[in-house]
């Protein structure tokens, strides 16, 4: 989460080796971030997001899951909360925004390859 996408991208590209494509988002522009042929990070603009002002640049945790539904059911047991019901990102995977009991926020990811264990 940025507000200077141009120097993300450049510092992400050159020093980490990553390949950065663009693709479309529900928020707007994405930027996925690769490795070869893996997905390592998304670099995405926080600059039209109200509700991030004041919030500095940072990145966001998301824990992979083999599923999604059951991932927040455990968490609602454990008194976790949904703070963004899932959503897809086509090719990347199912996802929602938890809180913790201490209110810390991490994503649960249920990648799309675990939507289609058939395909590669």
């Amino acid at each position: 989460m940025t507000r200077d996408i141009p120097g993300a991208l450049d510092y992400y590209e050159a020093g980490c080796g990553w390949r950065i494509e663009p693709m479309q988002a529900p928020e707007g522009a994405y930027y996925l971030c690769s490795l070869g042929d893996k997905p390592m990070a998304g670099i995405m603009d926080m600059s039209a997001m109200g509700h991030l002002d004041g919030v500095p640049p940072h990145w966001f945790t998301y824990l992979a899951v083999a599923d999604l539904d059951a991932a927040i059911k455990q968490t609602l047991a454990h008194g976790g909360v949904v703070q963004r019901d899932p959503w897809e990102v086509p090719g990347i995977g199912h996802i929602a925004i938890v809180t913790d009991t201490t209110g810390a926020a991490v994503g649960l990811i249920q990648p799309a390859e675990q939507d289609n264990p058939g395909q590669t």
